[in-house]
């Protein structure tokens, strides 16, 4: 009898996951994920991605506004008695009664290399923070903010083209491996859990908008970083004439500048960053305009050196 696991999740870096356990003849006899939320300017109501694929699959489905006091919940996956509950983005804190309900227990993907990264961004704050190599963790959940013994891991390469949009599909793939992995070997007994190291831990908060205000007492490098990091949201900005000014690519630059200031080299357009570094603007989105190269912005706005950014 194949294996019976209960689904929760609702982003798109889920959808991989219960894809695939569908796919390898686990049992998914219930899908759990957010209601559906208006979006865009008419704030239609928009189903989650895990609700769009649960749907293609023909899987059972339910979504709980709340779930702590929902006895309505409690008893569906009481009766439903699953060997695993497995939690990918779900985006509510699990409860004391879920936790204790099936055997394997509750079994999260998250993804970072825990203990560090723990919270709601950690694909994002890990390239924001220059971090080289990245990756995934299944690990059982506890009462904490991704605190519960490691079941598996596996590291991913950040290559210095990489943004948080294009890591996330890689991951959201070797995740998905990793927890059919992880679910085979914790059913056979092969897989120990092991304890995190706490003094290890770093956090990687929900995302603000203000993260992304350009600071330019930070290094080229930092701002390079936090540029791919926070794409497509909340992005790295700043004021150019009074207006907000998004900077959607940049790469760091050799010619020291001052701090703020605006150097044109030719069809280039420079930034002055700390420590004498710079960062070369690549592609530009000023405020209620297209987004643009930077040597268009440059002689679409005749932009002359020694103008401020910020």
């Amino acid at each position: 009898m194949p294996l019976s696991v209960v689904f929760c999740g609702t982003p798109r870096f889920a959808v991989p996951t219960l894809e695939k356990l569908v796919e390898v003849g686990f049992r998914v006899p219930l899908v759990v994920t957010q209601p559906d939320r208006p979006k865009g300017r008419g704030l239609e109501l928009v189903a989650s991605p895990v609700k769009q694929s649960a749907l293609h699959l023909n899987l059972p489905l339910t979504q709980p506004e709340k779930i702590k006091t929902n006895d309505d919940l409690r008893a569906q996956l009481t009766n439903l008695k699953p060997d695993a509950i497995i939690v990918v983005g779900y985006g509510r804190i699990i409860p004391q009664w879920m936790l204790d309900l099936p055997r394997l227990g509750n079994i999260n993907l998250h993804a970072s290399l825990l203990p560090k990264y723990r919270g709601a961004a950690p694909i994002q704050w890990a390239i924001a923070r220059g971090e080289r190599v990245t990756g995934v963790t299944t690990m059982r959940i506890d009462a904490g903010l991704d605190t519960g013994d490691i079941l598996q891991q596996r590291e991913l390469e950040i290559r210095t083209e990489d943004t948080a949009e294009t890591i996330a599909p890689r991951l959201a793939a070797i995740g998905a491996e990793l927890m059919v992995e992880t679910l085979r070997g914790m059913e056979a007994g092969s897989i120990h859990p092991h304890p995190q190291d706490h003094s290890q831990a770093s956090l990687a908060p929900i995302l603000k908008k203000e993260d992304g205000l350009m600071d330019f007492s930070c290094t080229a490098a930092e701002i390079f970083n936090r540029i791919r990091g926070f794409q497509p949201w909340p992005g790295v900005y700043t004021k150019f004439r009074g207006k907000n000014l998004q900077v959607w690519k940049a790469t760091p630059a050799e010619e020291p500048v001052v701090a703020g200031e605006l150097r044109v080299s030719g069809d280039r357009l420079l930034i002055g960053c700390a420590k004498t570094t710079s960062l070369e603007l690549v592609e530009l989105q000023l405020e209620g305009k297209r987004r643009t190269l930077a040597r268009d912005f440059l002689h679409g706005y005749r932009i002359q050196t020694g103008e401020k950014l910020g």
